[in-house]
């Protein structure tokens, strides 16, 4: 189904200082990263708590942590209320809701922030649309890291498959209801994204080969240490290295 995740191709993880990874976060010049994070192989790899070892590492180097409060399941309950409304996706998301001081108001794809970082001026009932909050992350040019997940994962690549208006892509509207306290809510219509029937029963993007594409064109730098997948790249910058591959090929993301 949608939001799927690659089949894990990692090696064994094995321990890593966390000086290495603090050397490696300090080396990136910005106040704000977006996390992609799959817990079970930072468990292996960090001493004690894998949840604390990474928030607790990851606040001290940047002013504001983002990560994905995805709840997909309103696409067929219509029910999701901003604070309460548990991710469905990864356990550092689940644990990160509880020390997070704000999430979008996006029914499906919330993003939690720990920090200053904002999307007041962002429609946040269309997800991947042109005055969405991901429009805004790309216009920030984003920096996202992808630690200890299978492999290359990135939400930005839906963003851009909406913006691109690629042919097996639909925008689908989901009615339902946003609470944001207990007598405080209304009714919404949640604009966001889907493959045409028949292709996404099979489909969805093939993420080794897009990571590799772009680790071969500099988009993509691999910090990988000891089995621990480390990813970095910027939102414009899988964009401009996309971009003309998809004016070519509508459906290399997918392929």
């Amino acid at each position: 189904m949608l939001d799927r995740l690659p089949v894990d191709t990692t090696d064994a993880v094995e321990p890593l200082e966390k000086r290495v990874f603090e050397e490696l976060l300090s080396s990136f010049d910005a106040d704000t990263v977006f996390a992609h994070v799959g817990l079970s192989d930072v468990n292996k790899a960090a001493d004690g708590n894998p949840y604390t070892f990474l928030y607790d590492t990851l606040t001290d180097h940047f002013e504001s942590v983002l990560a994905p409060g995805f709840t997909p399941s309103f696409r067929t309950c219509g029910v999701y209320h901003n604070q309460f409304s548990k991710p469905e996706y990864g356990m550092f998301s689940k644990l990160f809701r509880e020390d997070a001081n704000y999430r979008t108001d996006d029914a499906i794809h919330s993003i939690l922030v720990d920090g200053s970082y904002r999307f007041d001026d962002c429609d946040h009932h269309d997800s991947f649309g042109p005055s969405g909050c991901w429009q805004q992350l790309e216009d920030d040019n984003m920096l996202y890291l992808d630690i200890g997940t299978d492999d290359f994962l990135a939400t930005q690549l839906h963003y851009l498959e909406v913006a691109l208006d690629l042919p097996y892509v639909t925008t689908p509207q989901h009615d339902g209801i946003v609470y944001y306290d207990v007598d405080d809510y209304e009714e919404i219509t949640q604009s966001n994204y889907g493959y045409e029937y028949d292709f996404w029963l099979e489909t969805f993007p093939n993420w080794p080969k897009i990571r590799r594409f772009l680790q071969n064109v500099d988009a993509l730098d691999d910090h990988s240490r000891n089995g621990l997948t480390l990813y970095s790249f910027r939102a414009q910058e899988i964009r401009e290295a996309l971009e003309p591959k998809l004016e070519a090929d509508p459906y290399y993301l997918v392929t």
